[in-house]
């Protein structure tokens, strides 16, 4: 294959360009937050995201290489096709269940990242728990991402793999670092513009080609493959539901998303975006799922291509940038090379965001420097996005099964974070010792069934399991659901539990080391009258708050309750002795 100097340049001219509205993002909204929430204007962008632009960033966070390239290849695959391609339909669910249920209760809240309410009601070692499966899926999945960005270039500009993976992250993590949320909002609606344009360009052209069968008749009839409508064989159908219920609801506790929903300027706001984005989704597959029809649709060997074909060839995840060079013309698929670059990119940067806004805010100011100042946020912000962003350059240039890794992460993020989240918003009275033990089952239910992609071999064997060719062990029954589950009643469950336990007196007080469930023997909690008059604390910027093991941060305790609590001394001291 030959170099191209005109996809070189078209794709420096496009990097060039994403990276100049980047800055003039940033350089426009420099201002925000000046007197002294400069950091949360970074993380949520001020809270006054419009409808446009929270719309258009929204919707891109979600359509990225990814979701593209995985679109094409579900319909291509043989044996799978359309109604194996879940991920238009399964993040479009996602995101109405978000916006319905999920987008008012956080937003309404004031919240300013998805873990603050895990910190609230569960306190911050729980806290730094969740942020370990919140973390992994992030960074593998820009990882993910990146990787494949590199072998789209490759194939299309003949360029060196690791060149355009370093590239490409470089400009991602540039305009992240100096703009935050603003640069990131405002480069998703120009690179959704050159993903919805490329992709609709190239298609026509693909279509018309000489080697193309029509693909009406190629999605019911067999031609060169079987048809790319696809099945569901019976003996499938619980693995398709627990795929389609890990992207539905696993789909929804990503800081990602609810960066977006806590950016807006209403709750009301909120979920109308939740929506717009939903329809977004499903309007930005179509032209990757004819894509895909046209691979399954095309005579392989009456092009430059060749024979075999790119399944034989085991390049089927390539089969969109495949598609765009050798069945359209050439200043085409540079341009459908740059929507693809567009929706690498939208994805890429808006992971790097969310987890340096996660470390920032809920690890290093919450659980560690809870009297750092504003400016000394921003910088940890700064530094932690340059980190993760080379992290994920990093493992993407490395690690082999990268893909693999990013499978598993989300999964951990399906059956670790999204009941954990159900419980904290809707169900009253859980509390850490059930958070902990919900986190601990589902953990060790998912592991124990297995990962093929990391050919880590299943210690639970579910009915239905089987051996395929490559001697790996493959579960049909929906364990990942059953995990996800098993973690949300044990959480209900041991909750309850606990709160009978020390409530009933079965348990004395002191027994209560997470200071979960009698909160006055709480170590943090101890002695109010001490904290109020620290220098550290101002009596008028104390908060009110409820006395329960929640509140683990010294600004939440109110004089009045500190006089309370002293004038009661008495009591509690008799209490005590009997």
């Amino acid at each position: 294959m030959a170099f191209h100097v005109e996809g070189l340049v078209a794709i420096i001219v496009f990097y060039l360009a994403i990276l100049a509205v980047g800055i003039w993002a940033s350089w426009k909204t420099k201002n925000t937050g000046s007197d002294g929430d400069r950091s949360e204007a970074i993380i949520v962008g001020g809270r006054d995201i419009g409808l446009l632009v929270g719309g258009f960033t929204m919707t891109a966070t979600w359509v990225g290489g990814g979701y593209i390239n995985g679109t094409a290849e579900a319909v291509y695959v043989p044996g799978y096709g359309l109604a194996w391609a879940q991920a238009p339909i399964g993040y479009s669910l996602s995101l109405i269940l978000g916006g319905l249920f999920f987008a008012k209760p956080m937003r309404s809240k004031g919240y300013v990242t998805m873990l603050d309410p895990f910190q609230q009601i569960y306190g911050k070692r729980m806290g730094g728990l969740l942020f370990i499966p919140a973390l992994m899926g992030e960074m593998f999945w820009a990882a993910a991402i990146f990787s494949a960005l590199g072998a789209t270039i490759s194939v299309i500009i003949d360029i060196n793999v690791n060149i355009s993976v370093i590239v490409s992250a470089l400009i991602a993590t540039m305009y992240t670092l100096v703009g935050g949320l603003y640069s990131v909002a405002y480069t998703d609606v120009v690179q959704l513009f050159c993903i919805f344009l490329g992709l609709w360009i190239s298609v026509p052209f693909a279509l018309s080609h000489p080697a193309v069968t029509d693909i009406g008749l190629t999605a019911v009839h067999q031609v060169y493959q079987a048809p790319w409508l696809g099945s569901i064989n019976s003996a499938d159908i619980y693995t398709w539901l627990d795929n389609f219920f890990l992207l539905t609801l696993g789909g929804i506790p990503w800081q990602a998303y609810f960066q977006r929903v806590l950016s807006s300027s209403s709750a009301t706001y909120a979920q109308v975006l939740s929506f717009l984005a939903a329809f977004g989704c499903i309007v930005m597959a179509i032209p990757a799922v004819l894509i895909g029809a046209i691979g399954a649709s095309t005579a392989w060997n009456q092009t430059e291509y060749g024979v075999p074909d790119p399944k034989s060839k085991k390049e089927a995840d390539m089969i969109l940038p495949i598609v765009l060079q050798y069945l359209c013309p050439v200043y085409v698929s540079f341009f459908g090379l740059g929507a693809v670059s567009a929706a690498v990119m939208s994805s890429a940067d808006s992971s790097i965001l969310s987890a340096s806004s996660m470390f920032a805010r809920n690890i290093y100011q919450l659980s560690f420097r809870q009297n750092a100042s504003d400016r000394e946020i921003v910088w940890v912000m700064r530094i932690t996005v340059l980190l993760f962003g080379a992290s994920a350059t990093a493992m993407a240039l490395l690690a082999s099964s990268v893909y693999g890794l990013w499978y598993l992460s989300s999964d951990l993020v399906y059956i670790i974070i999204f009941p954990q989240l159900l419980c904290v918003l809707f169900i009253k009275g859980t509390n850490t010792y059930g958070a902990i033990a919900g986190y601990l089952f589902g953990l060790v239910l998912r592991i124990t069934g297995g990962e093929p992609y990391l050919y880590l071999q299943p210690l639970i064997f579910y009915p239905g399991w089987y051996q395929d060719d490559n001697n790996l062990y493959i579960q049909r029954f929906p364990f990942k659901t059953l995990s996800m589950l098993t973690a949300f009643v044990t959480n209900v469950l041991v909750s309850y539990l606990a709160k009978y336990l020390f409530e009933s007196g079965t348990l004395p007080p002191k027994l209560d080391f997470l200071d979960a469930v009698v909160a006055r023997y709480s170590r943090e909690h101890m002695d109010k009258a001490t904290l109020v008059k620290s220098d550290n604390i101002v009596l008028n910027e104390l908060a009110p708050v409820n006395p329960r093991h929640s509140q683990t941060l010294s600004s939440t305790f109110t004089n009045k309750e500190a006089f309370n609590y002293v004038d009661s001394s008495p009591e509690l001291s008799n209490t005590e002795d009997n």
